[in-house]
C-alpha cells in the first residue's frame, strides 16, 4: 500500500512538472510575441521594489507588483488604424482575480485620484478589439494619477500616440508604468501612490526605416496645459528611476545608442 502511494506521488510529481514545462514554454513565447526585443526585467533581482509577475491580457501585458498593488510597467503594441471604430466604453473597471492582493475599484472612490488606465482604452480598442478594450479595464490595469494628468495631459499623450505618431511612424511598442519615489504613500487599501509616470515609445522601422526611441516622465504635479516636449528624457533615466531593465534582448551596442541620448527628430513633437 505504502509503495503504491509512493507511486502514485511520485507520477503526480511528473506529471505537474510537465504540465507546468508546457505551460512556461507557451507563455514565453506568448511574452516574446506580445513584446519587442523582451518584457522588462528588474535590475537587481533581489530588490522588493521592482518584483513583479507578469499578467497576460488580451491585446497587452502587464508587469504587476503585489507589494506596490500598482502594474509597474505595461506594454502594448499599435498600428497604425486607418478607420479605427471603437464600441461603448465599458462602465466600470473590474477585480482582476489574479492579484494577491485584493484591490478594489472601490479604493479610488473619495481618494482624490483618477483610476489611471496604463494600457489606454481607445487605442487598445482601436487596435486590439472589444475584448482587449474590456481587458484594459482590469483594475490591474490601473494606478492612481491626479485628475489633472490623467484628464488633461496623459490622455493628451495617448490620442497623439494613436491618432499621429502611429499613422506617420508605423507599428509602435509602448511601455507605461508608474514611477515612485523614496518616501512610500499609500492610499488607506494600501496602494502604493506614485510619483509620476513615464511612457517609453518604439518606432522599430518595420519595411527598412530607422528605429526610433522617444521616453516621458511626468509628474503628478502638472497643470495638464504643458507641451509634452518639457517631459522628453532618455530611456536610461526612466531605468534609473525604475530600476527597470527596458529591451534587455537588444544588443548591447544598438541599446547604448537608443538608450542613453534623445533624439526628437521625426516625432514632430512641436505639433
Amino acid at each position: 500500500m505504502i509503495a503504491r502511494l509512493r507511486r502514485t506521488g511520485v507520477a503526480g510529481i511528473l506529471i505537474t512538472a510537465v504540465l507546468y514545462g508546457l505551460w512556461y514554454w507557451q507563455e514565453r513565447d506568448f511574452r516574446a510575441q506580445m513584446s519587442w526585443m523582451g518584457t522588462p526585467q528588474a535590475q537587481q533581482w533581489y530588490d522588493w521594489k521592482t518584483l513583479h509577475r507578469t499578467l497576460r491580457n488580451d491585446g497587452f501585458l502587464t508587469g504587476w507588483s503585489d507589494l506596490r498593488a500598482n502594474p509597474l510597467w505595461t506594454l502594448y503594441r499599435l498600428d497604425p488604424i486607418a478607420n479605427p471604430r471603437v464600441g461603448e466604453r465599458p462602465d466600470a473597471f473590474h477585480d482582476d482575480w489574479r492579484t494577491f492582493w485584493p484591490v478594489t475599484s472601490d479604493d479610488y472612490s473619495g481618494s482624490g485620484f483618477d483610476r489611471g488606465h496604463m494600457a489606454p482604452n481607445y487605442a487598445i480598442a482601436a487596435v486590439h478589439g472589444r475584448s482587449a478594450q474590456r481587458d484594459s479595464f482590469l483594475i490591474s490595469n490601473v494606478s492612481p494619477q491626479r485628475p489633472k494628468l490623467n484628464r488633461r495631459l496623459w490622455r493628451r499623450l495617448e490620442e497623439v500616440v494613436i491618432d499621429d505618431f502611429a499613422p506617420r511612424l508605423g507599428t509602435l511598442w509602448v511601455t507605461a508604468g508608474p514611477i515612485f519615489d523614496a518616501d512610500i504613500r499609500r492610499l488607506p487599501s494600501l496602494i502604493e501612490i506614485p510619483d509620476a509616470f513615464y511612457k517609453i515609445l518604439v518606432a522599430p522601422g518595420y519595411g527598412g526605416g530607422p528605429t526610433r526611441m522617444l521616453a516621458f516622465i511626468v509628474p503628478q504635479s502638472v497643470q495638464g496645459s504643458e507641451p509634452l516636449s518639457r517631459f522628453v528624457v532618455s530611456v536610461d533615466e526612466v531605468e534609473n528611476r525604475t530600476g527597470l531593465d527596458f529591451f534587455a534582448v537588444l544588443p548591447d551596442r544598438i541599446e547604448s545608442v537608443l538608450e542613453s541620448g534623445v533624439d526628437t527628430s521625426g516625432w514632430k513633437l512641436s505639433q
